[in-house]
């Protein structure tokens, strides 16, 4: 028995609390790419859909059928992007030599596409289209054309015309003139020709365009990779 002066001094000892077995934390899935299933049925070559790495492969770009004429990535913020390459664009006189020449050119450290060069014309004509469906809805959207310029280039103090139509006709064509004189010389730069928000409610396709046939100048030096249709940046 204690007495009431030795109790005084005691330390009360305490229970062990039981140990806290922690829970595995359940990673967050994953959201899809906006109609990424459908997008990866034109997949050349074909990606299974429960490929291990197949978000490396999207983050890295996946082309489409027709064969390396339009390639498909996911940027950071899992929106879609896509590049038509020159291929599948429309190029007044693009199959005539006299005109123009088709070349390789890298895509990627294992990977090349084909370009084509301005030898020499007047009438400058280039257009494609692109169905909206395919971007992601409710994010800003840019269109530009990949182009180069390498001397000897004349023909360029005329500033050319850029357009994009939007689907079913509802807005005004964004229209503008822009100078090529003072691009940069044998680098591939981005010439923008407009922007714009997909909705799945005014889904189609856009058409854009890059052409000057009016001032009856001939042009030399100008190279076309393609077309970037991507979030703005």
């Amino acid at each position: 028995m204690v007495s009431n002066q030795e109790s005084k001094y005691l330390i009360p000892v305490q229970k062990e609390a039981s140990p806290v077995t922690a829970l595995p934390m359940k990673a967050s899935p994953v959201k899809s790419p906006h109609n990424c299933e459908s997008i990866l049925r034109d997949a050349d070559p074909p990606i299974s859909v429960s490929s291990v790495n197949r978000s490396e492969k999207l983050r890295s770009g996946v082309f489409l059928k027709p064969t390396k004429q339009i390639k498909y990535w996911v940027d950071d913020r899992n929106s879609n992007c896509f590049m038509l390459f020159a291929k599948n664009l429309s190029i007044t006189w693009s199959d005539d030599v006299n005109y123009w020449t088709w070349f390789t050119d890298k895509e990627s450290p294992n990977e090349t596409v084909e370009a084509v060069g301005l030898k020499n014309v007047c009438w400058l004509d280039i257009t494609g289209k692109f169905d909206t469906r395919n971007l992601t809805p409710g994010i800003a959207y840019e269109v530009v054309f990949k182009v180069k310029l390498e001397d000897p280039a004349y023909g360029w103090d005329t500033p050319v015309n850029l357009k994009l139509v939007l689907p079913n006709g509802k807005e005004q064509p964004q229209e503008q003139k822009v100078s090529l004189r003072e691009l940069p010389r044998y680098k591939w730069v981005d010439v923008r020709v407009g922007e714009f928000v997909p909705e799945k409610s005014a889904a189609g396709d856009i058409t854009f365009s890059m052409y000057e046939h009016e001032a009856g100048v001939w042009k030399k030096g100008l190279s076309l990779k393609g077309v970037a249709i991507r979030p703005k940046q």
